[in-house]
């Protein structure tokens, strides 16, 4: 009987492959996004029928109204009514960024306030 000698595998570490070794993955043609997909959201929102100019308004009150009125309407909210509206407030507070004039976003503030008075959490 011949005596086989077996492979042995080479003590060498594996190769750490660098970004610069790998070839570019192939990227499919991309769609430009859309500019202001903010604005979409607050119009078109899944969870809210918001009604137009509604973030415009002249007052606090009746924007938290509007807001709360709104959220208990729509059937397509995930959380509740109040966390639906006040969320959506302060997405559009956040988006609107530096842009927004410091008397709205004040007047945005306050309506945090009262719609939290209109649900009952103060």
């Amino acid at each position: 009987m011949a005596h086989v000698r077996k492979r042995t595998q080479s003590h060498k570490p594996a190769r750490k492959t660098t970004s610069a070794r790998r070839k570019p993955a192939r990227k499919s043609p991309k769609r430009a996004a859309p500019k202001r997909w903010s604005q979409r959201v607050t119009r078109q929102s899944d969870a809210l029928d918001l009604k137009q100019g509604v973030f415009k308004l002249d007052s606090p009150k009746k924007i938290a109204t509007s807001l709360k009125r709104s959220a208990e309407r729509s059937s397509r909210r995930k959380a509740g009514a109040y966390r639906s509206a006040l969320s959506m407030l302060t997405f559009y507070i956040n988006r609107a960024g530096k842009t927004l004039p410091k008397t709205q976003r004040t007047r945005l503030e306050k309506a945090k306030v009262e719609l939290k008075r209109a649900f009952g959490r103060e």
